[in-house]
């Protein structure tokens, strides 16, 4: 059912703000809006994925598990692709991951869904998978 929301509901919800921002501002500037936030998406996804991607490094320099980093440049990422998409609701989405506070906020709620157990795991047994 949340699949349907999605896939139907975020367009309509998009070019209703879309219509009401254009109906405000005017085509042309609606338009430039458009571009302009596209723009920046791409701008900020490559400083705060280089960002994420030496904290990444640090920790694993220290010999860390980088789990918080990785689950970070997954969610600038996709921060990024909302921004690159047309759409104002999406690039308000696509900003709020950009910001590292925001990403700490999701880290803990997303985590313990699981969803990087295999990066958080404490095992440290030692798996021969050779021949014996």
């Amino acid at each position: 059912m949340w699949r349907l929301l999605v896939f139907v509901g975020v367009p309509l919800a998009e070019l209703y703000v879309l219509s009401v921002v254009e109906n405000r501002i005017g085509l042309v500037n609606t338009l430039g809006l458009i571009v302009a936030t596209g723009m920046l998406g791409a701008v900020v996804m490559k400083r705060q994925g280089a960002g994420v991607w030496r904290s990444a490094q640090a920790r694993l320099a220290r010999g860390e598990i980088p789990a918080e980093e990785i689950l970070g440049g997954i969610m600038v990422l996709v921060g990024g692709a909302l921004m690159i998409t047309p759409g104002i609701l999406t690039d308000a989405v696509g900003l709020l991951l950009m910001v590292p506070a925001v990403r700490s906020l999701l880290f803990p709620s997303i985590a313990r869904k699981r969803f990087f157990a295999i990066f958080t795991s404490r095992d440290e047994g030692i798996y021969d998978i050779g021949p014996s």
